[in-house]
């Protein structure tokens, strides 16, 4: 019989210590979502040297219309990481794990063709309604419609990523993010100074560069000898993988979705302080997503390295499994929230060198990226419970603790006597609630579970 070949990418996280293989699996991820936002910043940097402030505008105009596009979808990539991780927990399941593969791929392909073309028909009703201005509005619906045509791509990445991080593998989708990153900026750079296209030339790049990651991401699982060996004649609809994917997934499509909206809420309140306020504001959000993103590869390295265990039955690890991720996060988020702090002017400054810019940015940091830490823990909670196969919880802790309070907030609160700090203020105090909340929820969770053991073994 033929000796099935060991795959050197995967984690054991179901045997031996915990500390080192988590640090293995989400340090190449931290490296992704790092990337990702340093090539997506390439992209305003070349559109807005190069090709003018009104392209700059309609590119940045669009982001808050596709993400809410594509967040719902996306997030059933949630979905696929914990059914494929319970499956690979468990033994016996190599069906299983193959057709819950090729059904996210369906789902992928499907779903990204028919929201693509959602997105295309409806850009200008879109564009509309959020009141893009006329003279960038044209641009604006250039890059979305071009945009949307990538967005089987971006399916695909993301579904096809997930199931290899499902099995501990994060240094693949490392290194096709690199490639299709690294290209995305040589493309943007000649479609802008040297063809002169502009807003369209950056929308082909990244039309592009998407195509390229999920080609190579479905050729690696073409060519694995694992059970995540991908064929397009297996092609499927499984009706309990969609089922299982849909259920952890929608939830979290959905949980971001709402935090999208209430974010749009947030910045009106920050719109009326003016436009020097908003700069600053901007300028310390993008920093401030560095931050998140740096720590939300332990969320990821909760919420698979537990549904692997569930799957395997081994739920004296889970314990070991959230403290180790709150000590990772709490440690890294020291470092980079006082980094934040310390060096704040010197971070905004790299976005505009306006004083007042500077000053403005330097009090967002000051007032929200310092507790960004506590946005961290309540994010492992969020991905342990959704480990644990729980979806809805989350969504409504989040719900309540973060979308709710801050529209009160905002709606509430008189911005005419009140400076922009009390606007920024709604986001730590958010963060404190539903991270108590969530920290409730999950000792509540596993004195349940160590209670049903106790009943179940007092009756055997």
């Amino acid at each position: 019989m033929k000796k099935k070949k060991t795959d050197k990418t995967a984690i054991d996280m179901t045997n031996g210590p915990l500390a080192r293989k988590i640090l293995l699996f989400s340090l190449p991820l931290m490296a992704t979502n790092v990337l990702q936002l340093l090539f997506n910043a390439a992209d305003i940097i070349v559109v807005g040297r190069f090709a003018g402030h009104t392209s700059l505008a309609a590119v940045g105009s669009t982001a808050s219309v596709i993400n809410l596009f594509i967040t719902l979808l996306v997030g059933i990539s949630v979905g696929v990481n914990v059914v494929i991780a319970r499956y690979i927990g468990e033994t016996g399941r190599s069906k299983e794990i193959s057709r819950a593969l090729h059904t996210s791929i369906t789902i992928a392909l499907i779903g990204g063709a028919v929201l693509g073309a959602i997105g295309i028909l409806s850009s200008g009703l879109v564009l509309d309604l959020i009141s893009t201005p006329k003279d960038i509005k044209p641009l604006a619906l250039v890059y979305v419609r071009i945009y949307y045509i990538g967005t089987p791509f971006v399916m695909i990445y993301n579904y096809g990523a997930s199931a290899l991080r499902a099995k501990g593998d994060t240094k693949r989708p490392l290194l096709f993010m690199l490639v299709s990153g690294t290209l995305n900026v040589c493309l943007n750079l000649f479609f802008v100074i040297c063809m002169h296209m502009a807003v369209s030339g950056v929308a082909i790049a990244t039309v592009i560069s998407q195509g390229v990651s999920a080609v190579l991401i479905l050729r690696y699982l073409s060519k694995s000898d694992g059970d995540l060996r991908f064929s397009f004649s297996k092609l499927c609809f499984d009706k309990r993988s969609m089922y299982s994917m849909m259920r952890i997934g929608i939830p979290a499509g959905a949980q971001g979705c709402l935090f999208s909206l209430s974010n749009v809420v947030i910045q009106s309140g920050i719109n009326a302080y003016g436009g020097i306020i908003v700069a600053g504001c901007a300028a310390g959000e993008n920093i401030e997503s560095f931050i998140y993103f740096a720590m939300n590869s332990f969320h990821h390295a909760a919420q698979t390295f537990i549904s692997q265990n569930i799957g395997a039955s081994k739920y004296g690890r889970i314990s070991r499994i959230i403290r180790t991720c709150l000590v990772y996060t709490l440690i890294l988020g020291a470092i980079l929230c006082s980094a934040a702090g310390f060096f704040a002017p010197q971070l905004i400054s790299i976005y505009n060198g306006d004083a007042a810019v500077i000053n403005a940015g330097v009090q967002r940091l000051m007032t929200v990226a310092v507790f960004y830490m506590i946005f961290g823990v309540a994010d492992v909670f969020i991905g342990a419970i959704r480990g644990y196969g729980i979806p809805i919880v989350p969504v409504v802790i989040n719900l309540i603790g973060t979308c709710v309070f801050r529209l009160l907030w905002v709606t509430f609160l008189d911005t005419s006597t009140h400076g922009v700090q009390w606007v920024y203020a709604s986001y730590p105090i958010s963060w404190v609630i539903v991270t108590v909340t969530l920290a409730i929820y999950w000792i509540h969770l596993r004195h349940k579970e160590n209670k049903e053991k106790f009943v179940n073994k007092e009756t055997e």
